[in-house]
């Protein structure tokens, strides 16, 4: 059965790329239903298809799962657009029925305020050094091609994923820093707008954590770590990591599977 919850928040799927799991997010989707699901930003990678991006249909097939949930009376999207996606500017704002695309939102969770933003308006790099953020990012594409053979390695040795990617930002000192300052200056952001909480992505790091009295919550990324963030009907907020998710609905499936099974019963007439 699908898990049902108030609000769901992916980002950074970067639609355009190989590396893109598309796959992954409309499975993850189609097995979870919200009332409010907000596109934090970077869904579609504008940058890379502008160079040497390619769509392909597992790309499509995310967009057609958005188009067929904007039919859906009982379900609310927000686009907000993101330093890749920022072709978005043409249109901003943006309001078409139960969908709409913004800069960025405030949402009333339980008895809490959060400021929702992708994060790159509080960049240095992408808002002032367009271009050093545009090599910085055929670094990191570089990366994410050698993390795609070498996971197809560890798949043919029977390992796990590993996100080579993840490990480099984890290891480099300056983007430890870099990642620590971005989440104390939209802390203070949302202190400032009067919110009790944060909500955003761009550096494909889930995060839930509380700065100096404001709640921290970062979706992630759909290339390298796979999560979303969720929201029940009580305000209470969880990160869901697709691999374990994907194991627990597996076993899930299993279990469901055994208890409706109804075995054959013969019966043997009396001699």
């Amino acid at each position: 059965m699908k898990q049902h919850y108030r609000t769901i928040v992916i980002s950074d799927l970067h639609l355009g790329i190989k590396a893109s799991k598309a796959r992954e997010v409309v499975h993850f989707l189609k097995s979870n239903s919200c009332e409010l699901l907000i596109l934090n930003g970077d869904i579609i990678d504008g940058w890379q298809l502008r160079k040497s991006g390619e769509w392909k249909k597992r790309h499509s097939r995310v967009m057609k799962l958005v188009l067929k949930y904007m039919n859906q009376k009982d379900m609310r999207i927000i686009y907000l657009r993101g330093n890749h996606d920022d072709f978005l500017d043409e249109v901003i704002p943006l309001e078409m029925g139960n969908f709409s695309i913004r800069r960025d939102y405030v949402l009333q969770s339980g008895s809490k305020r959060y400021y929702i933003t992708h994060g790159d308006i509080f960049d240095s790099i992408t808002t002032n050094l367009r271009w050093l953020a545009k090599l910085g990012d055929i670094g990191y594409t570089f990366l994410l091609w050698f993390n795609r053979y070498y996971n197809q390695y560890r798949t043919w040795r029977g390992l796990p994923y590993y996100s080579f990617s993840a490990m480099v930002k984890q290891k480099v000192k300056s983007a430890v820093s870099f990642i620590s300052d971005f989440e104390k200056e939209l802390a203070e952001v949302a202190r400032i707008r009067h919110c009790d909480g944060v909500i955003t992505g761009h550096i494909h790091q889930a995060a839930d954590k509380y700065i100096e009295g404001i709640h921290y919550l970062n979706s992630g990324d759909w290339v390298e770590s796979m999560t979303a963030l969720v929201e029940d009907f009580e305000g209470k907020w969880s990160i869901i990591d697709y691999n374990q998710w994907l194991v627990t609905h597996q076993e899930e499936r299993k279990k469901n599977s055994r208890e409706s099974y109804i075995p054959e019963i013969s019966i043997v007439p009396a001699s």
